[in-house]
């Protein structure tokens, strides 16, 4: 005699995957080994939607936006993110920022210690400054003076008001206001994987920006080594 009750499972079957072509259409072919096209087609949509639930990108829809083609970057950095070597190779710990790929990872020697996590670093008349800082303030609990007294979680201040910090934000959209955001989870990490003095190193130019740098001063030449730290807040202590 059959139980009443029994729960039977039925199989279930993901949507049909409908996301349009998106800007970065030609980008994610080319990644995923698609027919470079530059138009979505059914493969192409699952495709992308299987890439983005592997790397945590919501929403998983299938559709090629700057959210996906950020997290491509990632993905492409991870075997060596300073594989153009724009960031110094010295025996110290450096906190290698990449404003060309929106992108940041620590590295000690050849040897990565922090894998690459993506990015936003300032908009125009904001930028990141460029060239060699150390980390010489923080605060895990930190909130903007100058800006609404804005939240600012694991602060690690490296350059006048300018520093690595969560955000609470959409980090794809715009730009901050000199700092280098990251995702709070990634923040987190970044605050335990850096300390008092530690070395930055920050080049290149944020796409989209309008501003034309010179080469110097968007890709330094990294000679010497980083200014001493001066371990006191900074004077402008909150760029967001």
């Amino acid at each position: 005699m059959a139980l009443l009750g029994t729960l039977i499972a039925i199989p279930t079957t993901a949507p049909t995957c409908t996301a349009t072509t998106g800007p970065y259409q030609r980008e994610l072919e080319h990644h995923l080994n698609l027919v470079e096209d530059g138009t979505q087609s059914p493969a192409d949509c699952e495709a992308i939607r299987t890439f983005q639930s592997r790397e945590n990108v919501t929403p998983a829809d299938g559709y090629a936006g700057l959210a996906t083609y950020r997290t491509m970057l990632v993905v492409e950095a991870r075997p060596n993110p300073n594989k153009a070597g724009h960031c110094p190779i010295r025996t110290y710990k450096i906190a290698c920022v990449d404003l060309d790929r929106q992108l940041m990872w620590i590295q000690q020697g050849t040897r990565v210690t922090f894998p690459p996590v993506p990015v936003r670093s300032g908009r125009d008349g904001y930028e990141t400054r460029t060239g060699w800082h150390s980390v010489y303030w923080r605060d895990r609990d930190h909130y903007s003076d100058l800006y609404d007294n804005a939240p600012m979680p694991y602060s690690q201040f490296f350059d006048g008001g300018q520093a690595f910090h969560g955000t609470y934000a959409d980090l794809f959209q715009g730009g901050s206001h000199g700092c280098v955001n990251l995702r709070l989870a990634d923040a987190e990490r970044l605050w335990s994987a850096l300390a008092l003095d530690d070395a930055v190193f920050v080049w290149g130019i944020k796409p989209g920006t309008q501003r034309t740098l010179s080469p110097a001063t968007a890709y330094p030449k990294p000679l010497g080594d980083p200014p001493p730290a001066v371990h006191t807040p900074p004077p402008t202590p909150g760029a967001r």
